[in-house]
């Protein structure tokens, strides 16, 4: 059957909340053709996700807005949470930054998705179709067919290269491929009200953990909280919506009596994964695939690491380095993570909500006596609890040591680093968006002449040495330590070096000594993704 294609893109990408933009902004740093179709005429106007942590900041680096970006986000901020009697039994102000940010900062979501979507008009090469909708996709021999209706009910149809699913919990892509989330919908409903021209008090969140009403309240910026309550059984959600009602809510849990309320909603949460989140070229990202409880604040978040693991994988993929079969392993590195962010939102629920009036005392009685074990309360003040990325399979070569030593897998710190010119930097503004073989040594010569195998060319893999601390004169294709991190992250990988991925997870790591070994071990594993 003959189709009159109005135009082709390299991907096609169908939604447009963080996911989508995200994705969009970072195929568009690659230089890949791209076309982002929203049903919807503008990007969402009201507050939804509130929460950004340090790994998606990151993300947001690497898309070259993160400027922008911070000039709209309270930083920083941590969890106090309160018994029933109103006791603080634990504080969680994490301090560290590994990645570069803060682990927990405040947003809005209206605002960062505007900021995505005029970061677009960087890119010749991306184009956003927005008030059109998706009516079905079929597949091609090479492609992705699209059939679309526009804001006035005009047809078109255009192809892609690959078509990624970012249409969130209701998407019409997964719907079209028969991929059913599965999973569990809780009868738990909470109310959640959103206020602006709030006097913030306190910038943590506070948790209120008392069965009788638990209560959360949120921290955002440009004057604005979220407060959050759970509806207990036989209530309906009507009675909570009640101006009245919301009131009195409001002002037993500290809420500014002069703010204006923004948005009230009752919402179910959802802990729900796709089993499968591809057919041919067709991919399903954020909440196409998965659906998180908010608990942990981690919903939009690992869209987000969808939207960096699989933007580089499609350039490689559309630019013929790598071939088609490196996309496999997108959801066999990211749904191992994400099913453990969900079970670290379960748990936290537990703890915010106790069903029981036993188990929460239990619970809070427990948290306080950690105060008397200083490495115990560090695990919790400093959020260690919180699952890293870790890929013991996909686009990695292990390297024989044990998931607790390794580092082949995750992501790579981001301390700071000095520049040739003395500047102080973000390790990423000299990692960029490629592959790099980095090296901490005290003579790049020598470590980059072990460093010559035709495997590293065809990745486009940069060279970077990382030079002691206090290194005067820094020569071409290296940087100066500006603390210890390297040291602390690199002691047990003396004389190695670590081939980091487009985004910055360790593919491999191999002693310079047994450089050729590393190399053809990269070799098979791209070979068995052509």
């Amino acid at each position: 059957m003959l189709h009159d294609i109005a135009s082709h893109h390299a991907v096609a990408i169908i939604g447009s909340g963080p996911t989508g933009l995200v994705l969009a902004n970072l195929l568009g740093v690659h230089g890949i053709d791209t076309l982002v179709v929203e049903r919807n005429t503008t990007t969402v106007q009201e507050p939804r996700a509130v929460s950004i942590d340090d790994e998606s900041l990151r993300t947001l680096q690497a898309a070259g807005v993160i400027d922008d970006v911070l000039s709209h986000v309270v930083a920083g901020y941590g969890s106090h949470y309160y018994s029933p009697r109103r006791i603080c039994f634990a504080r969680v102000e994490p301090i560290g930054t590994p990645y570069g940010y803060p682990r927990r900062n405040a947003f809005r979501q209206p605002v960062l998705e505007q900021q995505l979507r005029q970061a677009l008009h960087r890119f010749d090469h991306v184009t956003t179709l927005y008030g059109w909708r998706l009516e079905r996709h079929e597949p091609q021999p090479h492609g992705v067919l699209l059939h679309l209706t526009g804001p006035r009910g005009e047809a078109r149809t255009v192809m892609g290269g690959y078509l990624v699913g970012c249409d969130g919990a209701a998407s019409t892509v997964r719907e079209q491929l028969g991929i059913a989330l599965t999973g569990t919908t809780f009868d738990e409903r909470w109310l959640i009200v959103d206020l602006e021209n709030h006097g913030n008090r306190i910038k943590h969140t506070e948790v209120f953990c008392d069965r009788r009403r638990p209560c959360i309240t949120l921290p955002g910026p440009d004057r604005t909280r979220r407060f959050e309550f759970k509806l207990l059984p036989g209530e309906a959600d009507a009675d909570l919506l009640q101006p009245t009602m919301i009131r009195h809510l409001l002002d037993t849990h500290g809420a500014d009596p002069q703010a204006t309320i923004r948005r009230q909603v009752v919402y179910r949460f959802h802990a729900r994964v796709a089993p499968r989140w591809s057919t041919g070229r067709v991919l399903l990202a954020g909440d196409a695939a998965h659906l998180t409880p908010p608990f942990a604040g981690q919903g939009m978040n690992s869209g987000i690491r969808d939207a960096h693991n699989l933007a580089w994988k499609l350039a490689a993929v559309v630019r013929g380095q790598v071939g088609s079969r490196l996309l496999d392993s997108y959801e066999r590195e990211r749904m191992a993570h994400v099913w453990e962010m969900i079970r670290l939102a379960l748990r936290m629920g537990r703890i915010m909500a106790p069903r029981r009036w036993l188990s929460g005392f239990l619970v809070q009685t427990g948290f306080l006596a950690l105060k008397a074990c200083p490495p115990a309360h560090d695990y919790v003040a400093q959020m260690k609890y919180k699952p890293k990325p870790r890929f013991a399979a996909g686009f990695v070569v292990p390297d024989g040591r044990s998931a607790r030593r390794t580092l082949v897998g995750r992501l790579f710190p981001q301390p700071f680093v000095r520049t040739q010119q003395g500047e102080r930097v973000r390790l990423d503004t000299v990692l960029g968006n490629r592959f790099m073989l980095v090296v901490r040594t005290a003579s790049p010569a020598a470590a980059f002449a072990a460093l010559r195998h035709p495997v590293w060319d065809r990745l486009g893999a940069g060279r970077l040495a990382v030079l002691p601390a206090g290194t005067t004169t820094v020569p071409d294709e290296a940087v100066a330590e500006d603390d210890d991190s390297f040291a602390t992250t690199l002691a047990d990988y003396p004389d190695h070096a670590l081939l980091l991925r487009p985004d910055h997870y360790v593919a491999a790591a191999f002693a310079l000594a047994d450089a050729g070994q590393g190399a053809r071990h990269v070799e098979v594993l791209l070979d068995a993704m052509s």
